[in-house]
């Protein structure tokens, strides 16, 4: 990513950042402190406004975005000790023909090839669920696959009773 820096006389600074393809995130920072934040679509294209900050909240804002609170993992360069696998968080919507079958029912492993290692349930962690623990709605499924096999299973927490399996 490139970064343009330019001086803006009687105001303060001006950097754009590019983004994808041809747009940018333009910041201002005046000289009182005050950050101006616009996107523009592209080279030739008026900018628009995105929103503003005080000093202080915007040093709050780039602590947050520089991962001074939170540091995400980015998952295509982790190096993980189980092979390929990786672990994900499932929703189960209400309406997902998983709702109400055990998970032994369901067949998840053999129809997915992930296997379920948890089952968060509001407040409660249903750690290790046996075969014969029934999914129900809302439920949040912890799950230990290959991307592949995430995938198959987010697919399947999606289907109905009524789009056939």
């Amino acid at each position: 990513m490139t970064v343009y820096e330019t001086d803006v006389p009687g105001v303060g600074h001006k950097f754009e950042l590019e983004l994808d393809g041809e747009s940018r995130l333009v910041v201002i920072l005046h000289h009182d402190g005050k950050r101006e934040v616009y996107l523009r679509p592209e080279e030739n294209a008026d900018s628009r406004k995105l929103f503003e900050l005080p000093g202080k909240r915007a040093r709050q804002l780039g602590s947050i975005l520089e991962g001074a609170y939170f540091q995400p993992v980015e998952m295509d360069d982790i190096q993980v000790p189980m092979g390929e696998s990786i672990i994900e968080w499932n929703d189960v919507p209400g309406g997902s023909s998983l709702v109400g079958q055990s998970l032994q029912a369901a067949e998840i492993r053999e129809r997915t090839g992930v296997s379920v290692i948890a089952i968060q349930r509001g407040d409660e962690t249903i750690g290790n669920p046996q075969p014969d623990t029934v999914v129900q709605a809302d439920d949040i499924l912890v799950t230990l696959g290959t991307r592949d096999e995430q995938q198959s299973f987010s697919e399947l927490t999606e289907q109905t009773d009524d789009s056939g399996g």
